[in-house]
């Protein structure tokens, strides 16, 4: 089936009522979420409230990405992708069957539009969470790939960042199927298209490099010398430049330890801002105000590890 043609099958109109073959659920389209290489999504509802509707011509993109959901569910612990609700198929008639699938709909900001909200001082927590994510995937055999904030939600209560599309998730070892030029390190020069750990380290490291850089640029000329470049004219990133610049030449094995790095670099960061704190207020304050301040900021740090990082 063409692109073309999968897309006019696919392409509905919002009331109308997709109905599965097989499971019987209905689910009212109420307004398109957004459309990749292989498919549409939609925003639905049905029995279990608001979902989120992918239908495709490709029925073996379907069992594809349903597979990669299904292997997120059972990472203990992480929350990455969208929880899978219902697989069926849909007869529209005139012998025209398309498969779809149905999962948890993710409410929020895009990462740059969180980050745009809530300001640059969040950007290594959330980079930390998703290498966290991903390292859960890559324990499974799975590579996201198509890595990019267009892809990453961030939910509230507590800000946690999702997934929303898995489309590009490929089986450790086999080629990159799909991918965004600005976070391929094909693109940059910087290595193979292999789904393999160090191809979404090196993504997670120009998501990172993208929240300062919101418009993205092209590459010019030698691509490393020119990332590192933009890394040294933004303080936040040159802040992180050694691990941004092992994430770019693949010197990570896992994303794990990009995560450990980060934490140790964000948490020396804030060891050094209390202890800059303690020092002023012992100018002014007593002994028993510089113990209460103490308290307060390693509960805080506490607290914000807790809900944030881990």
């Amino acid at each position: 089936m063409t692109n073309k043609s999968w897309t006019n099958l696919c392409n509905v109109r919002s009331g109308t009522t997709v109905a599965g073959k097989w499971h019987h659920n209905q689910y009212v389209i109420k307004k398109k979420l957004g459309s990749g290489a292989n498919g549409i999504v939609y925003l639905a509802e049905g029995k279990q409230g608001y979902t989120a509707l992918k239908m495709s011509g490709d029925s073996m993109s379907i069992i594809s990405e349903v597979n990669v959901l299904k292997a997120f569910e059972k990472v203990q612990g992480s929350v990455l992708g969208p929880s899978l609700l219902d697989v069926d198929d849909w007869d529209r008639g005139r012998g025209q069957t398309i498969p779809f699938y149905v999962m948890e709909y993710i409410h929020g900001p895009n990462l740059l539009s969180f980050i745009r909200e809530k300001g640059s001082s969040w950007s290594g927590v959330m980079i930390i969470q998703l290498l966290h994510h991903l390292g859960e995937m890559h324990r499974l055999g799975w590579i996201f790939c198509d890595l990019k904030p267009e892809n990453l939600i961030v939910a509230a209560n507590p800000s946690r960042i999702r997934c929303i599309d898995v489309g590009g998730t490929t089986k450790q070892g086999r080629a990159v199927k799909e991918f965004t030029e600005f976070f391929d390190r094909g693109y940059w020069g910087l290595g193979s298209r292999k789904a393999e750990p160090s191809y979404d380290i090196f993504a997670a490291a120009m998501v990172m490099i993208n929240l300062f850089y919101p418009n993205r640029f092209p590459k010019n000329g030698d691509g490393l010398s020119q990332l590192k470049a933009k890394i040294q004219e933004v303080p936040e990133l040159f802040h992180y430049r050694d691990i941004l610049e092992k994430a770019l030449t693949g010197q990570y094995v896992t994303a794990e330890q990009m995560r450990k790095e980060m934490l140790a670099k964000m948490s020396r960061t804030a060891i050094k801002s209390s202890n800059a704190k303690q020092k002023r207020r012992k100018k002014r304050g007593s002994l028993a105000e510089t113990a209460a301040v103490i308290f307060v900021t390693s509960f805080l740090y506490g607290l914000y590890i807790y809900l944030f990082l881990l």
